[in-house]
């Protein structure tokens, strides 16, 4: 089941979600009990702050846009599962597994990691992550404190049925590890076609864990055009052009994992949903107002990330890029509207 927003729809559908928003959200009714959200830089918010990496961004000019200023998260404001969760109704931020303390973790949690993949040794060139087996082990510490506030593990799971389970991750198992041969391995030990077989493989048994939860409700995100950021662009030096090998793994994958959407959907069609998820920055063009494409709102260092401190563009309505890497918050509020609409189609209905 695959779904994807086309151009001429996403200012439309826009403000469809903030009329329903004004109607529904502001009243603080969540149209889902709670999200739980696995992923790496994309949907990170702060996981990695503490941590000894230098994939984080808990400085200016990160978070310029964001009302608290820098929070770890790696854009200029709002990530799009941000804008998924408010559109959804929730008037907190889901927040992330580090700083849970005194959450209301009913709500949902983030185990977001920058830089974390699929695969455990992904991303650990630039130092530690929260890798996806790891975030389902912290799944299952808020899991049990779930299981202690409801008074048993049935009327938990029974809770968690109604909630959603984002992830959104992969992109660094390529950008991070495969085509990054001085520090891994992979790429002269598999082909394309073996090592996207190993991360679904271990994807799906990520899944299948967390039914064992009681997670039933699943958005499962494909992957963006990794040629085509600024970063793959600039190390490559192909001239402004998106580097199609980056971008032919992304699709394979993104393929590949559809393909086990329907599959599960087959398998657990009495009692569960899952839903494929293309990226919507594969439709952003000049029409949308995104001039700038192929270049970062900030000036970034050598590891793609914005440089500390330093100015970054005033024009930013108009840049797909906030950073070498991740993409803008007005880039993230449609893929965020994208979301939510199929969402609401898939799983709310």
């Amino acid at each position: 089941m695959a779904t994807k927003t086309e151009p001429w729809l996403v200012l439309s559908l826009l403000l469809m979600v903030i009329s329903f928003c004004m109607q529904h959200c502001v009243h603080g009714e969540s149209q889902v009990p709670c999200v739980f959200i696995f992923g790496d830089s994309q949907s990170d918010d702060g996981n990695n702050n503490n941590l000894p990496t230098s994939a984080k961004c808990n400085y200016r000019p990160y978070g310029i846009d964001f009302p608290e200023g820098p929070t770890g998260r790696f854009t200029n404001g709002l990530t799009a599962i941000d804008f998924t969760t408010q559109f959804l109704g929730f008037q907190r931020f889901i927040p992330p597994f580090a700083n849970t303390s005194g959450s209301d973790i009913l709500k949902g949690v983030n185990y977001a990691s920058g830089a974390a993949g699929i695969l455990f040794e992904t991303g650990k060139h630039l130092g530690a992550n929260i890798y996806l087996g790891a975030q389902l082990i912290n799944h299952k510490v808020i899991y049990s404190k779930i299981v202690i506030k409801l008074g048993g593990s049935e009327k938990a799971k029974q809770y968690l049925n109604k909630c959603l389970y984002y992830m959104n991750i992969g992109s660094n198992d390529y950008i991070n590890n495969y085509f990054l041969p001085q520090y891994y391995p992979t790429s002269r030990s598999y082909t394309p076609s073996q090592y996207v077989d190993i991360l679904l493989r271990r994807y799906s048994q990520y899944i299948q864990q967390l039914r064992q939860l009681g997670a039933r409700k699943y958005i499962m995100v494909g992957l963006g055009l990794l040629g085509c950021t600024p970063n793959s662009i600039a190390t490559r030096m192909t001239n402004g052009s998106c580097v199609q090998e980056f971008n032919d793994a992304a699709s394979n994958f993104s393929n590949k994992l559809s393909s086990l959407v329907d599959q599960l959907n087959a398998n657990f069609y009495a009692d569960s949903k899952f839903i494929f998820i293309n990226s919507t920055s594969q439709s952003l063009d000049s029409s949308l107002g995104f001039t700038v494409t192929n270049a970062p709102c900030c000036p970034s260092g050598q590891n793609g990330q914005c440089i500390p401190n330093v100015t970054p563009c005033q024009n930013r309505s108009t840049y797909v890029f906030w950073d070498s890497f991740h993409t803008t918050q007005d880039v993230n509020r449609l893929t965020g509207t994208g979301l939510y609409n199929a969402i609401k189609l898939y799983l709310l209905g």
